[in-house]
């Protein structure tokens, strides 16, 4: 370091250096002071290269793991209209199989027979109602000329997939109950396949059941990782309030008697001005 007795005015050596420290110190407590402001610790690449691009990797894991967080939400969406269908249809089957052992009855009339038959096709019409109706996003779920079948993604990886499927419900001739809705007579009740279609719904529902805890397993998973990525960046990213403000009263006061020695070496070589007297 340079140093002057302070007799060659012409170059202010104690003033310069003055300056130099003052304008050094303002900068490093100009960035303490962004920190405190942001709450960042790295507000630029140039504040840490390596951790800045860690920081930005990790931001983008936890970003996808949201969106996959909201496609679980959906897949259970999902599961929870056609378990609700599936449910109702599984009520009404009871109902049918309630009628049809009544129908079994000796002691009924044929009208009385017949009335029974009208009910249950009314009954598997409002089945197939529910299969027309039961939708998510404008997509039935329950009907149409195959299965329902589509996948979701519930992970940050492209393979973390879960395929959502359903099987659909018909009550025409062959279908659900063998018999097709508005075909029921007094005749043919006992040809109705009201208990394989009462397993049939049954095993649905249960694979429903079976999904959605697997989904709810996915989505705390997802959950935590989300927390536990947000705490590794917050350590790289995030600025320690308190020291920094440890850091910028220093500088500070730093800055102050860096300022008042600026002063004092600008001043210095007036002392030689008694010389000329």
């Amino acid at each position: 370091m340079a140093f002057s007795t302070g007799g060659r005015i012409n170059t202010n050596i104690g003033a310069n250096q003055a300056y130099s420290a003052l304008n050094t110190i303002s900068r490093e407590l100009g960035v303490h002071q962004l920190r405190l402001a942001t709450g960042k610790r790295i507000n630029s690449a140039a504040d840490d290269a390596s951790g800045y691009v860690i920081s930005k990797k990790m931001e983008g894991r936890m970003r996808s793991m949201s969106a996959a967080l909201d496609n679980v939400g959906d897949a259970q969406s999902v599961y929870g209209v056609a378990e609700g269908a599936y449910q109702t249809v599984a009520d009404i089957l009871t109902t049918i199989k309630e009628k049809q052992t009544r129908a079994a009855n000796g002691a009924m009339g044929g009208d009385e027979k017949d009335a029974i038959a009208a009910e249950i096709n009314s009954l598997m019409n409002e089945i197939t109602d529910i299969a027309n109706q039961t939708k998510f996003n404008g997509t039935t779920l329950l009907t149409g000329a195959s299965n329902y079948s589509t996948s979701f993604q519930v992970g940050e990886a492209s393979t973390d997939t879960l395929t959502v499927s359903f099987a659909k419900i018909t009550t025409a001739s062959g279908g659900l109950l063998s018999v097709a809705a508005g075909s029921v007579t007094s005749v043919n009740i006992s040809d109705l396949s009201v208990d394989t279609a009462l397993t049939t719904i049954n095993t649905e529902i249960g694979k429903i059941g079976a999904h959605v805890n697997r989904l709810q397993t996915k989505e705390a998973n997802i959950t935590t990782a989300i927390t536990n990525t947000e705490a590794a960046k917050s350590r790289i990213m995030d600025a320690d309030v308190a020291k920094e403000q440890i850091l910028a009263s220093k500088l500070s006061i730093l800055q102050q008697t860096s300022t008042a020695q600026l002063a004092q070496a600008n001043s210095s070589p007036q002392a030689f001005l008694s010389l000329f007297r």
